[in-house]
């Protein structure tokens, strides 16, 4: 499985359930399509992080890099319900950081 990461803070932290409600019909839309696995939202507890992530937490999972590409390229024509669903969430945020991890020892791993 890879993992992409995304910590981002909520402009507006009065509308924080909007925002999960909003990101749980993005992410459905997206697993749906088969365009990802699944997905987690968290939020830090009692503020307790680095400094230099943002307060809340989502991990999209995809089988596989051609998985993920898949996601991005039907995201990135930004039209139609999945930019709807995708506006609702990132005209939210701020402070946004990403990352992408793996599985690891993955499947095409060679062991010595």
């Amino acid at each position: 499985m890879d993992y992409y990461h995304i910590w981002c803070d909520v402009k507006d932290s009065h509308r924080d359930i909007e925002f999960a409600e909003n990101v749980a019909k993005y992410m459905g839309y997206l697993r749906e399509g088969g365009l990802i696995e699944g997905y987690t939202l968290s939020r830090c507890k009692l503020g307790f992080r680095p400094p230099e992530l943002a307060e809340f937490h989502i991990v999209i999972e995809t089988r596989n890099m051609a998985q993920l590409e898949e996601a991005f390229q039907t995201v990135a024509t930004r039209s139609g319900e999945v930019e709807r669903l995708h506006a609702a969430v990132y005209s939210a945020v701020s402070n946004v950081r990403f990352a992408l991890y793996r599985d690891f020892p993955d499947a095409t791993r060679i062991s010595l």
